[in-house]
């Protein structure tokens, strides 16, 4: 599982016209992908890295702050593009198996006390940001 977490002063998803997730304070924008090897344990450890994650002001985390989380499921993280122009999905967990596992991340984050909004699994997104920094980093368990 691997997740591009970029501090954000702001954040939002939107599907079809409707806003179905944003945060208005500063916390975490997370691109999240589930690798098709991944397993509820995975879920657990990258729920645990992106809580604690000391990216925030002052070398703070969500955990400490109480700053919100945006997780944003992207399946285009695991394209491998060493071969040729096009990418391989090889990589990527197919949606039955992905999504449960997603959806496990942001629970997990939740009942650690996170205050957690979402993008929408398998929908067209136009995510946006304002980049705090900017800071991204990968994160990868």
């Amino acid at each position: 599982m691997k997740a591009v977490v970029a501090r954000v002063t702001e954040a939002s998803v939107e599907v079809e016209g409707e806003i179905v997730g944003a945060i208005d304070e500063p916390g975490l924008l997370v691109l999240l992908g589930v690798h098709h090897d991944d397993s509820a344990e995975h879920a657990r450890k990258m729920a645990q890295k992106l809580h604690g994650l000391r990216i925030l002001d002052d070398e703070q985390s969500c955990e400490s702050t109480g700053a919100p989380l945006l997780v944003v499921s992207q399946f285009t993280l695991y394209g491998d593009t060493r071969k040729g122009r096009r990418p391989s999905w090889t990589a990527a967990a197919r949606p039955e198996h992905a999504e449960p596992l997603v959806n496990a991340v942001v629970q997990e984050l939740r009942q650690k006390g996170a205050r957690v909004e979402t993008g929408r699994f398998r929908a067209e997104m136009k995510v946006r940001s304002v980049n705090d920094g900017p800071f991204t980093v990968l994160v990868e368990v």
